[in-house]
């Protein structure tokens, strides 16, 4: 992605959920559709204004046309890249490389699942691959618990201080009357948990519900003059490692060591400018990762950085603050929910959450086990 920039080019003008949590009797389609809707409204759009569309699900196999059919429109520009759970950062590129080209002029990315309801199961489109099968894992978690024992072993982390992230979580979530899983949650509720995969119990892994979310795209010159306060794109990037958890280099390090200096380099940025970190939290494990490989602490050091309410409500770093994929939500691939909360943050429009200064966020998906990186870095006016 060298020499390339989108930097406060495009802006998010509108963002919608439905059916957060359970939704008995709604498909994934429909919950993606009302999503979708309440993110036009948002914007003071009608569906008529939408000639852009990127969607990526777990359901549909070609999801924008399965998309644009149940919505009625013919899109101009459509994307349907599936990495997983980090589909819709990459989304966020490739609608502000449309924008920009004048392809369209409006880009719908949205996404639906009713995992829950329709299974109930910890669930995952990361199948095992050949190189695992003889091995009968149980995917995705026995591939992040391999991640979590090797940290474990290399640098000392701990089962105490992977907790520590799972209490954050919850205390954050505690905040929000969206989440799914509120009330008192302890270091030693998470470690006497039922173990599902060593050393990861069922409070280090994330939630398994229903859900939809959606936002709107348009260029800057535009947005300025539209209903909501305009969210900027400020810079992107992504990296691929493997698709076989086998096949990871190492075990330590995930692909975020390329997608973070990318997108703060496009950005113009660096991790102390960020207020809100937004991480892709399939497990505690991830979180710890991620801290450590877009910057916010040296390699290693992430489960003694998370100790002492570091990234709980009023601590240093501000992470996760609606309470993320272990305490508020994750419909099986969670990136769209890291966009809705930044926005919100952004906006300030999170009630009892709300951050003091929230001017710069960051939001790294996550997809496969541990296999796709994608990273974006979105701000306030005051960014620009």
């Amino acid at each position: 992605m060298s020499g390339l920039s989108v930097r406060g080019k495009t802006a998010i003008v509108g963002i919608g959920g439905a059916g957060w949590g359970e939704a008995p009797g709604r498909s994934a389609i429909e919950l993606l559709g009302d999503a979708a809707l309440a993110a036009i409204a948002d914007a003071g759009l009608e569906l008529k204004d939408i000639d852009g569309l990127c969607a990526a699900t777990s359901t549909h196999a070609f999801p924008t046309l399965s998309v644009a059919e149940y919505l009625g429109i013919k899109p101009t520009f459509f994307d349907g890249t599936n990495v997983g759970g980090s589909s819709f950062e990459m989304h966020l590129l490739q609608a502000a490389l449309a924008l920009e080209a004048g392809i369209c002029n409006a880009v719908l990315i949205c996404y639906g699942s009713n995992q829950r309801t329709a299974g109930g199961r910890l669930v995952s489109m990361s199948e095992p691959q050949w190189h695992e099968v003889p091995y009968k894992p149980r995917h995705p978690i026995t591939a992040y618990a391999l991640a979590a024992q090797r940290h474990m072993y290399q640098y000392g982390t701990t089962r105490e201080m992977l907790a520590d992230i799972a209490v954050a979580a919850r205390q954050w979530a505690n905040m929000n009357p969206a989440a799914f899983e509120r009330g008192p949650l302890t270091r030693e509720d998470v470690l006497n948990s039922r173990m599902v995969s060593d050393p990861l119990t069922t409070r280090d892994c994330c939630l398994v519900t229903d859900g939809g979310a959606a936002c709107v795209m348009v260029r800057a010159d535009r947005a300025k003059s539209m209903r909501q306060k305009p969210v900027y794109l400020l810079g992107v990037g992504g990296a691929h490692s493997h698709r076989s958890i086998t096949q990871m280099t190492d075990l330590t390090r995930t692909a975020a060591a390329e997608s973070g200096p990318r997108a703060f380099a496009m950005a113009g940025l660096k991790p102390s400018d960020v207020d809100l970190v937004m991480l892709y939290d399939a497990f505690t494990i991830t979180t710890l990762l991620f801290l450590e490989d877009l910057g916010f602490c040296p390699k290693g050091e992430g489960g003694r950085f998370v100790q002492g309410g570091t990234i709980a409500p009023g601590g240093k770093l501000a992470v996760n603050t609606s309470g993320g994929g272990l305490s508020c939500i994750h419909p099986g691939m969670y990136g769209m929910f890291l966009i809705l909360e930044a926005v919100t943050q952004l906006r300030g429009h999170a009630g009892e959450r709300q951050l003091k200064k929230c001017d710069i966020a960051i939001c790294h998906g996550n997809g496969g086990t541990l296999s796709s990186q994608v990273t974006a870095l979105l701000g306030s006016d005051a960014a620009l």
